[in-house]
């Protein structure tokens, strides 16, 4: 992250604030073809994606009881033990988000009642790769456990020898997972939305990916429902003079590793800040491993140097940043004025990595400008809403008028009949 932008004018922080985004139509059409092969020929094409893309010459695409109940083994002592405690935090947080039946008498005589019911079959995504997130088998499952779902299925690319990530699949255990698909990429999403001999079709599909991956999620959304259409990983810092230089540069760059694509932001009151925040991104950049990622990242980052918090509040809620991070004298202050954000990290202490792990909020975040008009996966995210109503005799009375008088005034006279005939029946 070489540039710092110094009081930049409204024009200079609109080009700041764009993301980079880009198109690619040749990805669309080999979405296109892979999801019609795969409602074509089911469970060949799998196993053909499988041996062709991931090098895995499968004999069956589910994993057997014996792969999963064989991770305990693998996954060392320490692992697991963080795996129980992140767990444990992400389970009460999502918990604590169950709510009430809706049970109301608008009028006398009308009874309206809210009912919550669980999505009854799920199907999660999670990428494999060079970091294969089994963070995110946690942070989908434990809110799918925890809403009744009835069927969650997860997906995962296998390993060249026919494996799945042994982490994977003990997180698969503790969250409570039914079955595991050594499937990935847009074949997975495909066989999620449509189904093939051996897998049933999800009624709602979940988790993150790579561009096939979203592209894919985009195009079965009109067939099957969708968590949200996820983008490249971002972070905003907003910091001043009391933040610590070494803290923030390290925020920025775990959010950089996650891809070439990413993007970080720097939103600062204090020159001096931002130039050894500057220096501490050198400095650690040189020690970490992931350097094309993270070089890639922050050739699309800058630091910001603005006049005053207002002016960061205002980039903030335009930008809608995935994660923010707010260490400021009175962090607490400038959250109360976020009206856009996935999630928000206040203080020195409150690194996004520990949102990634173990704090008990969801990491599953919108991306790209989303969080302007939505939030993050929750325990809702995994359920559905069924409204009944129930009128006596006395209720229907009060409210036929307003029902005829607004039925006949969108032109719609059979709608008031159903109330008429009623009417004169009493």
């Amino acid at each position: 992250m070489t540039e710092i932008i110094y009081y930049p004018d409204r024009d200079i922080k609109k080009r700041i604030l764009s993301r980079p985004f880009s198109e690619d139509s040749s990805v669309e059409d080999a979405v296109k073809d892979i999801i019609a092969d795969v409602r074509r020929n089911g469970d060949s094409a799998l196993f053909r994606y499988a041996r062709v893309l991931d090098g895995a010459k499968l004999e069956t695409l589910l994993v057997s009881e014996s792969e999963i109940n064989e991770s305990a083994q693998s996954v060392s002592r320490e692992l697991k033990e963080a795996i129980a405690i992140a767990a444990e935090n992400i389970s009460a947080f999502h918990r604590a988000q169950l709510t009430q039946e809706v049970n109301l008498e608008t009028t006398a005589g009308v009874r309206c009642v809210q009912r919550r019911l669980p999505v009854k079959k799920v199907g999660l995504y999670v990428p494999g790769g060079s970091a294969p997130l089994f963070s995110t088998v946690l942070m989908l499952a434990i809110p799918a456990k925890i809403a009744g779902c009835e069927e969650i299925t997860l997906f995962t690319p296998p390993s060249k020898d026919g494996s799945v990530n042994q982490a994977i699949l003990y997180a698969a255990k503790v969250a409570g997972v039914d079955r595991v698909v050594k499937s990935g990429g847009a074949q997975a999403v495909a066989a999620m939305a449509f189904g093939t001999e051996t897998i049933s079709p999800c009624d709602k599909i979940f988790g993150p990916g790579n561009r096939y991956v979203a592209t894919a999620k985009q195009q079965v959304s009109s067939r099957v429902s969708v968590d949200m259409f996820a983008g490249p990983s971002e972070v905003m810092v907003i910091a001043d003079e009391t933040a610590v230089p070494s803290f923030a540069a390290a925020d920025l760059l775990s959010q950089a590793e996650h891809g070439a694509d990413s993007q970080v932001l720097l939103l600062t009151t204090s020159e001096s800040f931002a130039l050894k925040c500057s220096e501490e991104i050198k400095k650690q950049l040189a020690a970490l491993s992931r350097k094309r990622e993270l070089e890639g990242a922050l050739r699309n980052s800058r630091i910001v140097v603005l006049e005053n918090l207002d002016q960061a509040v205002e980039m903030a809620n335009e930008y809608a940043s995935e994660h923010l991070i707010i260490v400021t004298e009175d962090p607490w202050k400038i959250a109360n004025l976020i009206t856009a954000a996935g999630s928000v990290f206040i203080g020195n202490y409150s690194p996004e990595s520990a949102g990634d792990y173990a704090s008990g909020t969801n990491h599953t975040l919108p991306t790209g400008g989303w969080a302007k008009s939505q939030g993050g996966i929750s325990t809702d995210s995994f359920c559905r809403t069924i409204t009944y109503q129930e009128l006596s005799r006395e209720g229907l009375s009060i409210l036929s008028k307003t029902i005829e008088v607004m039925a006949l005034a969108e032109g719609l006279e059979a709608h008031c009949n159903a109330v008429k005939v009623r009417m004169e029946e009493l």
